[in-house]
């Protein structure tokens, strides 16, 4: 099974950006989506963002479209996420995950979850 660990996450003030990285072990990398979801403390895991195993295809929720953008390098085996323009809304621990799928209401992984890192946005 593929292992993630994500870097990159950190202190920002709001309207600033940050980088985070994933990188993934194992062969079938460029087999499946792979995503990006955050839980801030005291509420549910949510989704950030997918992209799909080429990499043509990216979504996201309302509340990231337009900031943060994934991408995808299946030679490096790594999902970078770029987010701009952050809010305080933003902190929480941002977690990746492989294999991602859409049910029809919701997202979910039916791979490995990194061990997520910390982003905390303040004003």
């Amino acid at each position: 099974q593929v292992q993630l660990v994500e870097s990159g996450g950190g202190l920002v003030q709001a309207g600033g950006s940050l980088r985070l990285s994933c990188a993934a072990s194992g062969r079938t990398f460029g087999t499946y989506a792979m995503g990006w979801f955050r839980q801030a403390p005291g509420k549910e895991r949510e989704f950030v963002a997918a992209i799909s195993w080429s990499g043509g295809s990216t979504y996201y929720p309302d509340s990231v479209k337009g900031r943060f953008t994934i991408s995808r390098d299946n030679y490096k085996n790594t999902v970078p996420l770029q987010m701009n323009s952050l809010k305080p809304e933003d902190t929480a621990v941002y977690y990746c995950a492989a294999d991602v799928r859409y049910d029809g209401s919701k997202w979910l992984t039916y791979g490995s979850w990194g061990q997520g890192t910390q982003v905390t946005v303040y004003s």
